[in-house]
């Protein structure tokens, strides 16, 4: 049987904290967004997710949705990222974490453990852990918001320095937000 080819779409993005990787689908769902200096990751977790299946990718020839409204995210707009369409491999405990981790507003953070209770399996951390670990689209998955039970900051696929820049970012959209409304 041979082995079915998916394309995904590539398109270089600069952001404030680095070259970004942005990779859609003919579709235009996202499929992966990642840093140019860990394009290597990017491949890994590709490989490990489409397993049945020969990733190739090609350059975008035009910009996809997901690029407007992660440049947009950069510029201040936080929820801009928050309607895009995105879609995965993975297992189904993988998408399940991937999908709450979405339901985690910008300028807020969660614990691992808060985050296993939110998908009712309480026992499961260290999975919940793996499973953000292994997530394939940075910044729209925000896997940047969870931290550490003591609320420290903890591994970060791009960097701890790119999480702290990211949290950070959305804390100040999240106070200009606010003062606006009062």
């Amino acid at each position: 049987m041979p082995v079915q080819t998916q394309a995904f779409f590539l398109e270089r993005v600069p952001t404030p904290i680095g070259l970004m990787l942005v990779l859609s689908d003919e579709q235009r769902r996202l499929r992966a967004v990642d840093w140019e200096d860990y394009e290597a990751r990017m491949h890994l977790l590709l490989r490990r997710q489409y397993r049945k299946q020969q990733v190739e990718l090609r350059d975008a020839v035009q910009a996809s949705p997901a690029r407007r409204a992660l440049l947009d995210y950069f510029d201040g707009d936080v929820r801009a990222i928050d309607a895009l369409d995105v879609a995965t491999g993975g297992t189904d405990f993988q998408r399940a974490v991937w999908r709450a981790l979405r339901e985690v507003s910008g300028g807020q953070s969660i614990s691992y453990g808060a985050l296993a209770h939110r998908i009712a399996r309480p026992a499961a951390v260290r999975a919940v852990g793996a499973a953000n670990g292994a997530n394939p689209i940075g910044i729209v998955v925000p896997c940047h918001r969870i931290v550490g039970a003591d609320a420290a900051l903890t591994g970060y696929g791009g960097g701890l320095h790119r999480k702290r820049w990211l949290l950070d970012h959305e804390q100040r959209w999240l106070e200009n937000s606010c003062d606006r409304v009062e």
